[in-house]
């Protein structure tokens, strides 16, 4: 079918997380996100809204803040509150889970970086992958004081994968900086 007429960029991802504040503060001190607005809370006390605008239950109730990640992410958070809500994070495996992956410049610096956030847990070691489309990646994965999953990545250019096909992943040019 081709894909959605006129579409032309993802305009953010989204995630539910147990603290806004929390979340907010460690996307802007540590990972470098800034904070573009904050609303809420969001309830519909009246109404079935929830339901059939976000599929939560109509008692729910949110706080959102929209973050800017470098040139080219938007990532919303939303904290809810609903009955019946469950709290605990899936895992990659599960149906629904997720991982968020940040570019940088040098995974091994990086990783030092986050060793010194507290509640940071660093996921085995960097590594490079050795064999396959993408011969060269070096990655590490680590969750969030709340537990959510992220990923460092470096790719180098000239990845194997470039020899079978025209298309190509997205690589930054330049670190940015928001501070």
């Amino acid at each position: 079918m081709g894909g959605i007429p006129g579409a032309r960029a993802v305009h953010h991802i989204a995630y539910t997380v147990p603290d806004l504040d929390q979340a907010v503060t460690f996307f802007t001190d540590v990972i470098g996100a800034e904070l573009a607005y904050r609303l809420g809370p969001v309830v519909d006390p009246a109404g079935d809204w929830m339901t059939r605008k976000l599929d939560v239950d109509p008692a729910a109730s949110t706080n959102i803040a929209m973050l800017r990640l470098g040139p080219a992410l938007n990532l919303e958070l939303f904290e809810y509150t609903a009955p019946g809500q469950r709290q605990e994070l899936p895992r990659n495996s599960d149906w629904g889970g997720h991982h968020f992956a940040l570019y940088v410049e040098d995974v091994d610096k990086a990783t030092e970086y986050l060793r010194q956030v507290p509640g940071v847990t660093i996921l085995g070691e960097p590594e490079t992958i050795e064999d396959g489309p993408i011969t060269g990646d070096r990655w590490v994965y680590f969750k969030t004081p709340w537990g959510m999953s992220m990923e460092l990545i470096n790719m180098p250019d000239g990845m194997p994968y470039e020899q079978e096909t025209t298309a190509r992943v997205y690589r930054p040019g330049t670190a940015w900086q928001n501070q």
